[in-house]
């Protein structure tokens, strides 16, 4: 199916998922914060977001957004500017918790989790551009020009993604509750992770 080092790729692309970045950040937060639910849903969101910059990639329009420096400049600044936004909610919630906010429309708030995880990694042209760079060496020179080989491989990261962001949602969730009882830690943890999040759309939107 053109692809070569299969094993390879999978030791590989297991080191870079679980190597703490933006994706790591947005899970734990979600799953600390809101409970293993949420960051379940912010996990499936985020590796949808993988399957994308998968399409993406099969279909030439990532080396399209690398060689296009208006359409990357655009991408970039959204990106960035969505980060930033998700940053400033972070820093204004408040420091307690309600006691309805489990149940408090409870699907739209999963939806909310799903798209905002699809969102942060959708809009990062970084993950565009790695996987322009990455995936093309574990392909065969004469079908660099198919799509299936960069599915596979798309479709296999976000595999291995599912899994690692899965277990640290389980992980993360199970202080959820416990943090719920401590308004200074949730306060601590919002600011942080918002003053975070403004961090890294500054760093793309200056990349």
């Amino acid at each position: 199916m053109g692809i070569v080092n299969y094993l390879t790729f999978l030791i590989t692309a297991s080191i870079f998922v679980i190597t703490p970045g933006l994706d790591t950040l947005f899970v734990l937060n979600k799953s600390v914060i809101f409970g293993k639910r949420s960051g379940i849903k912010a996990s499936l969101g985020v590796n949808t977001g993988v399957l994308t910059h998968t399409l993406f990639a099969a279909l030439g329009l990532s080396v399209l957004i690398a060689q296009s420096e208006l359409i990357f400049t655009a991408v970039k600044y959204l990106g960035a500017s969505y980060l930033i936004f998700t940053g400033i909610k972070s820093l204004r919630k408040p420091a307690t918790f309600s006691e309805n906010l489990p149940t408090e429309n409870p699907n739209s708030k999963r939806k909310s989790d799903f798209w905002s995880g699809f969102l942060t990694n959708s809009l990062n042209p970084k993950v565009a551009l790695f996987f322009m760079a990455f995936f093309p060496q574990f392909v065969t020179p004469e079908q660099l020009s198919s799509p299936l080989p960069f599915i596979i491989l798309g479709v296999t990261y976000a595999l291995i993604g599912v899994v690692w962001y899965l277990l640290l949602s389980v992980f993360a969730g199970n202080f959820s509750q416990k943090i719920k009882e401590n308004p200074n830690v949730s306060l601590w943890i919002n600011r942080v992770s918002g003053l975070l999040f403004i961090l890294m759309g500054i760093q793309i939107a200056f990349t």
